[in-house]
């Protein structure tokens, strides 16, 4: 016999189920819903360096596609 009994181990299945993870309900409805990928982006927009950050990367990434598209087609 085990001598640790955890309170996992007491509890109903009910009662297991109905625990409210206040912090992570967001997320856990974001998951529920297959949207967590939109849950992240909105969050990273709402954050100012995260908005920063998003909008360089994507400056970067359209400047070397401009870039190599430029001199596929003989511009420099």
């Amino acid at each position: 016999m085990n001598a640790i009994m955890t309170n996992f181990e007491i509890e109903s299945p009910e009662a297991r189920l109905a625990q409210n993870w206040e912090g992570l309900s967001e997320i856990d409805q974001a998951i529920r819903d297959n949207r967590l990928m939109e849950y992240r982006i909105k969050k990273s927009w709402a954050d100012p360096w995260g908005r920063k950050l998003t909008i360089a990367g994507v400056t970067v990434i359209l400047a070397v596609f401009l870039f190599l598209a430029g001199a596929s087609f003989g511009l420099w």
